[in-house]
């Protein structure tokens, strides 16, 4: 049938008049579901168990103030103050076991209790739930991409200085180094660091701390794989990933001390990869380093002059335009494979789009160094949960690839707003208990239904 089109219009021909009134009516209803899956795993437990040993103490527990920070994200708030806007939501008040919700200042002086020594308790915090994962999911190895990220700051924050930050060259930064962990796009480990140091400053003692940590909560059996660009290709990490039994492969800078430029001015055959690409294999002493590395040298045809085009003068103008890249490992994969398994890294970028764009890593609440540091751990945190929350509700099996990412079909907290969190529901007790009653679209009330069902088969 079909239909007129004054089918399709209604009339607006005042305005409403506006009132307030004190109401149990809630904006973010999915709140709900990812809190009932908070109590499931027993994170109260966790945390308060974990903080007694460190002593962050105050008028509002441990928890209290991390599920306040992790809702304030959760809802797409991204700065403290705007706690402001949220406290009078019988469902935030829920989610966070609180009849009162802290403010801004309250949350803030908070932070600034945590110094080096208290933020490990959210670092071993993050490394629990990451790990029991890990153990559920049954993983046969762990792939971890570790790089920096730059968090541009005010002039006035501490421990933030002008360094590599390609977009705001002038102002002062922080460069935290993640453990990005491929299969489930989880971060295993975050350490801030001060903006004018060099991407791989620390980077060997947060390995190795990494690997000791993990090998003693699933054991040393598991293989661990590491994938770095050429800012850490250094002697030191070499060796450490060696003397651990930890499998790697690491981009090599074209350094002129390490003769590689004039094997590949050399080099007249090379062995035929897709699409015009091209490689060749080679053992290369580093007589600096006095050790023997294996080394595969790729070029792949461009049809334009490369941005940086640093690489051009290797070979006359006759042989066209390529792109050069060389990848030092100690793994087994074929030529072809290492490469895909080296295009794998692009994944992470896709996870810290999403912390700095969602979960409000890039955000510096305070000028106080340790509060950041502190923030930085709960927004990792939060995204570690959602993705624990999605492994038990929503995420689907995914093909195996040998880029080696996600195994999972997993959403971006943007998306599970839209679909779950920002769904309005009223609290009602019809018959003496308390039922969440929501107002929405059939594909959400089936949403909906579906998590309910799967958490409760799990508790």
């Amino acid at each position: 049938m079909r239909l007129s089109r004054a089918d399709f219009h209604s009339a607006c021909k005042g305005f409403f008049k506006i009132e307030f009134a004190s109401q149990d009516i809630t904006a973010f209803g999915g709140l709900e579901l990812i809190g009932r899956y908070f109590r499931l795993i027993k994170l109260h437990r966790r945390v308060q168990s974990i903080f007694a040993r460190y002593g962050v103490g105050g008028d509002y527990r441990a928890i209290d103030m991390i599920l306040v920070i992790v809702v304030l994200i959760l809802v797409g708030g991204r700065r403290l103050d705007h706690l402001n806007y949220l406290c009078e939501d019988p469902l935030v008040k829920r989610f966070c076991g609180l009849l009162r919700l802290p403010r801004e200042r309250s949350v803030a002086r908070w932070l600034k209790r945590f110094t080096h020594k208290t933020l490990e308790a959210l670092v071993e915090l993050n490394s629990e739930i990451v790990c029991e994962t890990i153990l559920k999911e049954r993983l046969g190895r762990l792939t971890l991409d570790i790089d920096g990220s730059v968090i541009t700051t005010g002039a006035s924050v501490a421990w933030a200085f002008r360094g590599f930050n390609p977009h705001h060259r002038k102002d002062p930064s922080y460069y935290p180094i993640l453990a990005h962990l491929a299969q489930t796009g989880q971060i295993l480990r975050v350490k801030n660091r001060p903006g004018n140091v060099h991407d791989s400053k620390g980077a060997v003692a947060f390995v190795r701390d990494l690997i000791e940590d993990v090998r003693r909560r699933l054991g040393r059996s598991l293989p661990l794989e590491f994938r770095m660009d050429g800012a850490f290709f250094q002697r030191e990490m070499i060796e450490l990933l060696e003397r651990k039994e930890a499998r790697y492969a690491i981009k090599v800078p074209f350094f002129k001390w390490l003769g590689l430029l004039a094997l590949i001015r050399e080099r007249q055959h090379w062995q035929a990869l897709r699409e015009g690409m091209g490689c060749f294999e080679l053992s290369l002493n580093v007589a600096a380093w006095e050790k023997t590395l294996r080394v595969v040298v790729y070029r792949k045809p461009v049809h334009h002059e490369t941005k940086k085009n640093y690489q051009l003068d290797l070979f006359d103008p006759d042989d066209g335009y390529f792109e050069y890249c060389a990848v030092s490992t100690n793994l087994t994969l074929s030529a072809g494979a290492l490469w895909d398994f080296m295009a794998g890294r692009g994944a992470q970028e896709k996870t810290f789009a999403e912390l700095k764009g969602e979960w409000a890593l890039d955000v510096v609440p305070t000028h106080h160094y340790g509060a950041n540091s502190a923030w930085q751990q709960i927004s990792i945190l939060g995204h570690n949960l959602l993705r624990n929350f999605q492994l038990h509700t929503l995420a689907t099996p995914k093909p195996r690839s040998r880029k080696r990412t996600f195994r999972f079909f997993l959403q971006s907290l943007k998306t599970i707003r839209f679909k779950l969190i920002h769904q309005p529901a009223r609290l009602v007790e019809p018959q003496g208990y308390s039922v969440l009653r929501f107002s929405v679209a059939p594909p959400v009330q089936t949403l909906i239904q579906m998590i309910d069902q799967k958490l409760k088969s799990a508790a």
